[in-house]
């Protein structure tokens, strides 16, 4: 007989056994899509016109760099079909069975940040709207929807994968039909979009922009999925085949995502703001508002039970003895914390592109290290049972210190040529030799990669099957 489609998800980081292997190619895409039709896509077309970019050149910018970005992501989700293993416990393969921890941690600190920065929209644009009925932006009717919208996003991702896959199963069509109708009014409204926009920026400084925007909002976006991937392809059937899976998920992140880019970049051409409130409330109005609102609320919902179920999944391949049902609450009640934070900070649009730059640093190295590992060390052959063998047994070792230094090499190499508005994180490269240029994703991935490669020939490693 077969499992019910919704039903508790018993699953921790162990590998997901063939018999509760039932997602499908559709259904992987519904969970990215569902995770990419939220408002933080608005904010990133916008950022291309905050940050004084024309609006065809935006446009160009989320169109080509996610065709790289997300190719990059799909790559990873075939890991967690080859194997059925999350992607934490899939990085001991390249760091070892402890030296996965290290970006066990660095996932599990980042997805805090990110349940805050995706509540941060439904709250902002449910006050947008429910201004146009009287209701005045204060703190309590902020801190009502942040909680509401905390509670529904922390239960889902606490019931786990089969609860999350139905979820976006059912809500992702009905949203989609909302985007449509939002594109319709937003591009056929007179005054709404400056078509002929162009960049007031002289030509060094416009080269600069354009790259700081390819690793914020283009190839970036896809990159900073990547840690994520492999907790839900890891329950596609093994005799689905791996380039379904690739490319289920593909679609499912580009088409999203640079729909509602372009979107938000359209809508800022004309409201030179970021502010997703404005955004709405110069374009939607009435009862067309309610159903944006029906949107934005799913959007970080959506987003945000994948959140806290791989924060779970993180911590647990830290080693930690909780149960994740524990962590996934404990992620809830940090990221609410952090919602809080993010909705009353004075500035958003310059934090968010702060916060995506911070986040590339690292996981380009480590995208680097694991598609090097993953592709051409290993061929995709993982012996699963190793990676879960004890650190002084394992074939995988206990800290790999080349997956290591591969790592942190190639994170010094992306910071020398990364720009952005934090003084910290502009590389002397950058600002030195490249006009300010940011091709620190580039970079990160090539440096770390090529290291570990040249630093594994040294080693004789087994080949599994």
């Amino acid at each position: 007989m077969a499992a019910p489609e919704l039903r508790a998800d018993a699953h921790s980081i162990e590998p997901i056994p063939d018999r509760d292997r039932d997602s499908t190619g559709p259904q992987q895409m519904w969970i990215w899509a569902g995770a990419n039709i939220a408002p933080i896509n608005w904010a990133l077309g916008a950022l291309g016109i905050i940050l004084k970019l024309g609006l065809s050149e935006t446009i160009a910018v989320i169109v080509i760099g996610n065709i790289v970005g997300c190719a990059i992501f799909a790559a990873f989700t075939v890991m967690g079909h080859k194997t059925g293993v999350n992607q934490m416990v899939l990085s001991r393969s390249a760091f070892g069975r402890r030296g996965g921890y290290l970006p066990s941690a660095l996932m599990f600190l980042m997805t805090l940040g990110w349940i805050g920065v995706n509540t941060y929209f439904p709250v902002k644009i449910a006050m947008g709207i429910l201004g146009q009925f009287g209701i005045a932006d204060m703190w309590l009717p902020n801190l009502v929807i942040i909680t509401l919208v905390m509670a529904l996003q922390v239960g889902i991702g606490v019931y786990g994968f089969y609860a999350i896959r139905t979820f976006e199963k059912y809500t992702v069509p009905v949203t989609v039909v909302i985007m449509v109708i939002m594109s319709v009014m937003a591009w056929t409204q007179p005054g709404v979009v400056n078509w002929n926009l162009t960049s007031p920026l002289p030509p060094g400084a416009h080269f600069t922009m354009l790259t700081l925007l390819t690793t914020a909002i283009g190839v970036g976006w896809g990159i900073s999925w990547v840690t994520w991937a492999s907790d839900y392809s890891r329950f596609v059937p093994r005799s689905v085949p791996s380039s379904t899976v690739f490319w289920y998920s593909y679609v499912g992140m580009y088409v999203p995502t640079v729909w509602l880019g372009i979107l938000g970049a359209t809508i800022a051409s004309v409201t030179q703001d970021a502010d997703p409130a404005k955004m709405v409330s110069a374009v939607f109005g009435g009862p067309v508002a309610i159903l944006v609102l029906l949107l934005v609320l799913h959007g970080p919902i959506a987003t945000n039970i994948l959140n806290v179920y791989s924060a779970a999944l993180a911590a647990l391949s830290m080693g930690l003895q909780v149960s994740r049902t524990a962590l996934a609450w404990i992620v809830g009640i940090v990221g609410y914390i952090v919602t809080i934070y993010f909705v009353f900070a004075p500035s958003f649009a310059k934090a968010f592109d702060n916060w995506m730059i911070g986040l590339l640093l690292w996981m380009s190295p480590f995208a680097g290290v694991i598609l090097a590992d993953f592709y051409i060390k290993r061929r995709g052959a993982i012996d699963v049972t190793e990676l879960y063998r004890a650190p002084e047994a394992s074939a995988y070792g206990d800290i790999n210190w080349n997956g290591i230094i591969a790592f942190v090499v190639g994170l010094v190499a992306g910071w020398s040529v990364e720009d952005g508005l934090v003084p910290a994180m502009q590389g002397p490269i950058s600002t030195g030799l490249l006009g300010g240029a940011d091709l620190s994703w580039l970079v990160g991935i090539l440096v770390s990669g090529g290291i570990y490669l040249a630093l594994e020939r040294r080693r004789l490693v087994p080949a599994y099957s």
